[in-house]
């Protein structure tokens, strides 16, 4: 299996691509934009993981990278880049820029790199992806995650497009919805914060990467029947 995540070289990407990489018979190309030490270490760690750098907030690259998409010949596309911030400010102070800045550096960058991965799957009759989504969606969203929850949302609308149009060339789209865990992207909020997710959370402690592994691996390797799912990973937070 020949897999390609985005932003596959930190936080719960570079775990997603270090668990396929234990696969010897596996192929991961993940990419990175700044984390070239990090990509360098992955790739000495497994000589089927290829890190590929691409600057989401680059056009050029994205472009490249879409180029590139049908010669590596992927299964799977796993959609888990982030550019920017989790938290920033409330709503109302937040200025409308950031929404446009948000929007064309993560939206649009997975807009055309889906694009790309459908018209290899459509050509091979198969295919399958995964975004990375948020329980924020679901859950209270914490304050100041506007900007986030925003892109998140947009995202997941356009995942159920992809799983109705092209069920019939069986391509999936399935999404995953992790609560809030703690990893570098994370890393710069209030501890008391953190404090206060960890105890509201049903047991008593936070999501880790690893516990992410398992739904990531079920969908990759899932029949095709099963097409157009949210794995929320909240505990059941969410009932009431």
């Amino acid at each position: 299996m020949i897999v390609l995540v985005t932003g596959g070289a930190t936080g719960l990407g570079e775990a997603i691509s270090r668990k396929i990489a234990q696969q010897p018979s596996d192929i991961v190309y993940f990419t990175y934009n700044s984390s070239n030490a990090n990509a360098e270490i992955i790739e000495s760690d497994f000589k089927n993981a290829i890190g590929i750098k691409c600057n989401f907030k680059d056009k050029q690259d994205v472009a490249e990278l879409c180029n590139r998409i049908s010669g590596l010949n992927i299964d799977v596309l796993i959609n888990n880049a982030y550019s920017g911030d989790f938290l920033k400010s409330h709503f109302h102070k937040t200025p409308v820029d950031d929404f446009a800045s948000g929007f064309n550096d993560n939206i649009l960058p997975t807009i055309a790199i889906t694009q790309a991965a459908i018209n290899l799957f459509r050509k091979k009759k198969s295919g399958k992806i995964i975004t990375i989504l948020t329980a924020a969606l679901v859950n209270t969203p914490p304050v100041g995650s506007s900007v986030y929850v925003a892109n998140k949302a947009y995202i997941e609308e356009l995942t159920k497009v992809w799983a109705t149009e092209n069920a019939r060339f069986n391509i999936t789209s399935n999404t995953i919805s992790p609560a809030f865990m703690l990893t570098g992207f994370t890393k710069d909020i209030d501890e008391r914060l953190v404090e206060q997710i960890q105890s509201n959370h049903p047991l008593k402690k936070l999501l880790v990467p690893e516990e992410v592994i398992g739904s990531v691996l079920f969908l990759m390797n899932s029949t095709q029947q099963i097409n157009g799912i949210n794995i929320l990973l909240n505990s059941g937070s969410n009932i009431k």
